[in-house]
């Protein structure tokens, strides 16, 4: 005979019964006290509940059969006992179960955050902010109801059952049997309806994020927006998108409302069977009445908590396919790794070097045999059409992927043998759209060296022409930046990366097009301070504009994910080549705007 336990429903990693016993394996043991403390609660509710169905048999027969008065102070006594115990036992669980709840989630959120942040940038390629904010929100929440459905059902409402079926077989086993019959048919339908619950639950998390999609985008680009009139495509894609989830929002109502006519008429039916066999025993065969109103009153007191025990497993395949996408990034380790026995890099020169390294985003080539040194204390410069792989060398140099071929190295350290964070440490970038946070002036700065003084960060300011207009917002370096900086100018916020760049004072700096978005007066006092900055030390410089770096020590020309050119800016030139038609193609550009 084959083993239930044993099958898929069981055995599946991913399936409901395998996925709650590992939420407990990692939460329980931490919150036991918590947890005990409410099952102790739930213990005196489950109680409680039993002894006022017990009770009714006193009620009938010492009261409206015997009439006896002492016991009707005595009965509406322990009634009045019976049912403040029951109010605070179940203050009690409530706030614990809260309390407990709030710090999951809190511990949770902490602990998927920190992993996210160690997830490499192939991860972050594949996935929108939308998506990634569902499988942490969602995940986080999933796993606080599953907690609490789980705890309460096997808590509260199996105690209670057990309570009050003992009470009813205690003044009717025959009668028990008869409410039993009914448990098969329920646990069939309940089953099917959970299989087609989480069909419909996997959809609507997709329609879910298409919806987070559209508003991110709609806000992050609302300028765009505007400008070319798309009011009315972004509304129509996010009614398409809305119309969607409430498509399955209303499905998943439907099947989990379906448990209820199915347990209203099986409970109707065994209410109904039980009333016409006991009144019979009563009126024709002088049974106890009292020990009949008793049971009855437990069989009702029972519906509910069976209610909900039926309704669990629905309830959990609403649940369980938040609870599984949390798994999924918690379980994901990043393709990039600190190599076993990684070590510290250590810049004695800043010599950079990548020989015949290649490198394809997917099926998409980025590089091919990609060689060249960048001399210590030196400026490189990269030049290039757009998509010839200069911002790819970047990432690469800073790790953030790892080339399918070739070798990449310090000082002739191959940086796939020493820690992610000490490469990146001896680093500082500047890219053509400063990023800034949603914080102050002064913790953006501070980026660069979280343990620098006020006066060093001024001072990287004024490097970065920068101290005077920040005296100038309303609360000086203290002054919020808004998302992205979306409270200054595009000038301003270059200014402020290149002052973190100048604060972080690394050995190895990488621009990209770090003085774009300035203004001609603002672009000279920058490229001053820029010189300063590179003087001793190894710089490389992504260039569109090809005058900024006619000083370089060395120009090497990208083309097709390929150095095809290297040298100084006059023997490229002299050399007429790439470089010189994208010399002669920018100046030709220049006079004409300036005709």
């Amino acid at each position: 005979m084959r083993n239930p336990f044993k099958s898929k429903t069981w055995t599946d990693p991913n399936g409901t019964v395998q996925l709650v016993k590992r939420l407990f394996g990692e939460n329980f043991k931490t919150y036991f006290p918590k947890y005990a403390l409410a099952f102790v609660f739930m213990g005196l509710i489950a109680a409680t509940t039993a002894a006022s169905a017990w009770i009714m048999r006193d009620v009938i027969n010492e009261v409206f059969v015997n009439k006896d008065e002492a016991m009707v102070y005595v009965i509406a006594a322990a009634v009045l006992v019976i049912f403040s115990v029951k109010g605070v036992a179940t203050f009690g669980q409530m706030v614990v179960l809260s309390r407990v709840g709030n710090l999951i989630v809190s511990d949770l959120k902490r602990r998927m955050f920190s992993h996210l942040l160690q997830q490499d940038q192939a991860y972050f390629d594949k996935h929108s902010l939308a998506e990634i904010g569902v499988q942490v929100n969602q995940g986080v929440n999933s796993t606080r109801s599953v907690l609490d459905l789980v705890i309460v059902t096997l808590g509260r409402d199996v105690l209670t059952l057990i309570g009050l079926t003992f009470v009813m077989i205690a003044q009717n086993p025959l009668l028990s049997l008869f409410a039993l019959i009914t448990m098969p048919p329920a646990v069939a339908g309940v089953t099917f309806l959970v299989r087609r619950v989480k069909r419909y639950v996997k959809r609507q998390v997709v329609s879910n994020a298409k919806v987070n999609a559209t508003l991110q985008e709609s806000v992050l680009g609302i300028r765009i927006v505007k400008a070319f009139g798309m009011e009315d495509t972004m509304h129509a894609r996010m009614e398409t998108d809305v119309l969607d989830v409430q498509k399955q929002a209303n499905k998943i109502a439907s099947l989990t409302a379906r448990t209820s006519p199915l347990m209203d008429t099986l409970g109707g039916f065994a209410i109904a069977l039980v009333i016409f066999y006991g009144g019979y025993s009563v009126i024709e065969l002088g049974k106890d009445p009292g020990a009949l109103f008793s049971f009855i009153t437990a069989l009702l007191l029972a519906y509910d908590p069976a209610r909900r025990l039926a309704r669990l497993n629905v309830n959990l395949g609403k649940q369980i396919v938040g609870l599984r996408i949390m798994y999924e990034l918690v379980d994901r380790e990043p393709d990039l790794k600190d190599a076993e026995g990684a070590t510290d890099l250590v810049v004695k020169e800043g010599r950079v070097e990548f020989e015949d390294v290649a490198f394809s985003y997917g099926k998409r080539p980025a590089l091919h045999g990609t060689s060249f040194t960048a001399e210590p204390r030196k400026m490189t410069a990269l030049v290039g059409a757009s998509g010839a792989g200069k911002s790819t060398v970047f990432a690469l140099l800073e790790r953030f992927y790892d080339p399918q071929s070739g070798r990449i190295a310090i000082d002739g350290q191959e940086i796939g043998s020493v820690t992610q964070s000490s490469l990146r440490g001896v680093m500082a970038f500047v890219g053509q759209e400063a990023f800034l946070f949603n914080m102050s002036v002064r913790d953006n700065i501070a980026v660069g060296r979280p343990d620098a003084t006020q006066a060093e960060i001024e001072a990287a300011a004024a490097a970065a022409n920068a101290h005077d207009f920040i005296l100038d917002l309303p609360e000086g370096y203290g002054t919020k930046v808004g998302q992205g900086g979306s409270s200054l100018s595009g000038g301003q916020r270059q200014r402020v990366a290149i002052a973190r760049a100048i604060l972080r004072d690394a050995p190895i700096l990488l621009l990209d097009e770090a003085t774009s978005a300035l203004d001609a007066e603002s672009e000279a006092k920058i490229q001053e301070a820029l010189d300063n900055l590179m003087e001793g030390r190894t710089t490389l410089v992504i260039a569109h504009r090809l005058s900024t770096v006619r000083h370089a020590h060395q120009i090497h020309v990208m083309d097709q994910g390929r150095v095809v050119e290297s040298g100084t800016h006059d023997e490229l030139f002299d050399h007429d080549g790439i470089y010189r038609k994208l010399c002669e193609l920018q100046f030709q550009s220049r006079k004409n705007a300036a005709a």
